[in-house]
């Protein structure tokens, strides 16, 4: 282990963080728990604000999927990441271990459509990445610090975030499978960095399921290369074939899921959570709405620092992104009223090797394309549509006036006709040198980022 590695899960006090990513490459390999197919998982390092990405290399082309809960689909006992078709399953347990050691930046390339199982804990993954080393980057971290509460329910079952004036983020998991259900007893663990040690506490803890649960997953086709002695499974007198690590292993396996689930966020958070009979569903709900608060924080900083938006502040409000973001800067913001944003053209852009090669002009529907992305960021702009994407709707009066060409700096402006919760109608334009380029009238729908 090296000294980065050492103080990896222990105490340490929030101010001057840096962003943290692997000094080496680290390598999990084992089969998969589901289908049981051979899988091996590279963890290399990245640079400071790449985040944790993940990469399908069995695919022609390679598919990338950022770790992020918008990215995730809802599936049975297990969080699985989407991008396209390409899916990539159990992925909690890798994240739950980059959480415990605080690691920011990763690329992890598996070949395969599932994560390495190992023993069903956090360790194979969290001993990998200790036995590489650890090391801080020259970019600070930047953690989210949650204002208001959250609470999302499902029946009687529950996970809440909570405000916390202490760093690091705690968590309070309650298991409770009832009283008619003899064979786990109701557990309760609580896991805080700032007096808990992850690697020895929670990273542990296997995955389980109850005897009659085992056996429908069998009788479904999944889990068939596992025995009762690679996987705990809960039988009437205890683990069938197995002993407990902990005494309320299971408690502590639901933690080290939070953990994992909630990474999905894509930036550590400052809150307590509190959780009630919560499973993989309801954790990505919530990381669903801490996502939609951090988006609202970031997008209010960025107002209250000069009522304009850098291209780091856009990226957090739209979806897009290269080559099809086309909004490099917003210069003015005036409420949901009116915004003033620019595109510099440069001969690089992708678009020019095909429109027109020997004399190059930006595509008009670009020109519309960039005055829609102003007005999504428009919109955003309001508490109401916090959260929301502006997909667009219906174009009206579209004019294209003048060619835009390399090296023209397009202005684009945007002007609220009418809003509400759902929809809204912007009328638009560009300029290039004070001459006007294109116009239009555009009308959005405002949909959760989610659905997107």
């Amino acid at each position: 282990m090296t000294p980065a590695a050492s103080t990896a899960t222990g105490p340490r006090p929030p101010s001057g963080e840096r962003q943290r990513t692997l000094a080496g490459p680290a390598i999990v390999r084992g089969k998969g728990l589901l289908h049981g197919q051979d899988a091996t998982l590279e963890i290399v390092p990245a640079p400071p604000g790449t985040g944790i990405v993940f990469e399908r290399i069995d695919l022609n082309p390679p598919v990338i999927i950022p770790g992020l809960v918008s990215h995730v689909i809802p599936r049975a006992r297990r969080t699985t990441l989407r991008m396209g078709d390409a899916t990539i399953d159990t992925v909690e347990h890798c994240l739950s271990a980059l959480a415990g050691l605080r690691v920011d930046n990763a690329v992890l390339r598996i070949a395969g459509p599932e994560l390495p199982l190992g023993d069903g804990s956090a360790l194979p993954f969290l001993e990998a990445m200790l036995a590489v080393g650890l090391v801080e980057q020259d970019a600070p971290r930047r953690t989210f610090r949650l204002r208001d509460p959250i609470v999302v329910e499902d029946g009687d079952a529950m996970i809440a975030a909570l405000p916390r004036t202490d760093p690091g983020m705690e968590v309070v998991y309650d298991l409770d499978y009832g009283a008619g259900e003899q064979r786990i007893a109701r557990q309760t663990q609580v896991f805080d960095p700032a007096h808990h040690d992850y690697a020895t506490e929670i990273a542990p803890a296997r995955t389980f399921s109850l005897k009659e649960e085992a056996e429908q997953l069998w009788a479904a086709g999944m889990c068939r290369h596992l025995t009762p002695r690679d996987a705990l499974v809960i039988g009437p007198d205890g683990p069938i074939e197995n002993a407990f690590r902990f005494s309320n292993e299971p408690v502590r396996h639901k933690l080290l899921d939070v953990l994992g689930d909630l990474y999905l966020v894509g930036r550590p958070v400052q809150c307590r959570i509190v959780a009630y009979r919560s499973g993989h569903g309801l954790n990505r709900q919530m990381g669903q709405q801490i996502l939609r608060a951090m988006k609202a924080a970031d997008l209010a900083e960025s107002l209250i620092a000069g009522r304009a938006m850098d291209s780091k502040a856009i990226q957090r409000v739209l979806p897009h992104r290269y080559p099809m973001l086309l909004v490099d800067r917003v210069v003015e913001l005036d409420g949901d009223r009116r915004a003033v944003g620019v595109k510099n053209v440069t001969v690089n852009e992708p678009f020019f090797q095909g429109h027109y090669p020997g004399q190059p002009i930006m595509p008009g529907v670009l020109i519309v394309e960039a005055m829609a992305q102003l007005g999504g960021l428009l919109l955003s702009s309001t508490l109401e549509h916090t959260g929301r994407v502006a997909l667009l709707l219906s174009l009206d009066k579209v004019k294209l006036r003048k060619a835009v060409t390399p090296g023209d700096q397009l202005v684009l402006e945007v002007e609220t006709i009418r809003a509400n919760a759902r929809t809204a109608s912007l009328r638009c334009r560009a300029s290039v040198a004070g001459k006007p380029a294109a116009e239009a009238e555009i009308r959005f729908m405002m949909v959760d980022s989610e659905q997107t």
